[in-house]
């Protein structure tokens, strides 16, 4: 009998995959916080986790304080510029957010709301990757039965 790496994992492998997108979004929103126009943009980890997981849920509530809207015509756009297609699964995620105050340059980068959500967001990586840790050394351990 195999073992399924799928059904041992979990959602925690998706999960650092995201949190891993996620964090390079955040970062791309701190490295513009200085350019006219720039869109700060989010990823609603929740309802990309459960479209990463297969779910079909008619809607899924972002938690927290975290204000987004959708970005244009089912396709986001990357720091570049680029129109990112909804096919990727992350891309559909991604949403524009809301600042509290924008800039009157249009830019809409807060940067003491995105190093807040950077920290938080790093802090949920490393306790997923201390969970699969957990769950690898479990693994060992009952293949080796115990020794």
């Amino acid at each position: 009998m195999g073992i399924s790496f799928d059904s041992v994992l979990g959602v925690h492998e998706k999960a650092l995959h995201l949190r891993a997108q996620r964090s390079e979004i955040i970062a791309s929103n701190i490295a513009n916080a200085d350019t006219p126009g720039y869109q700060a943009r989010d990823i609603d980890f929740k309802s990309a986790l459960s479209e990463a997981m297969g779910e079909n849920r008619a809607a899924v509530a972002s938690g927290g304080n975290l204000a987004l809207r959708a970005s244009s015509h089912g396709t986001s756009i990357n720091e570049s510029g680029q129109r990112i297609s909804s096919t990727n699964d992350v891309a559909a995620s991604i949403k524009y957010r809301i600042p509290m105050q924008s800039a009157l340059d249009g830019n809409t980068v807060e940067t003491d709301r995105e190093q807040a959500a950077f920290a938080d967001n790093t802090v949920r990586y490393q306790a997923t990757l201390q969970f699969l840790g957990g769950k690898f050394s479990s693994m060992k351990n009952a293949i080796s039965g115990g020794r």
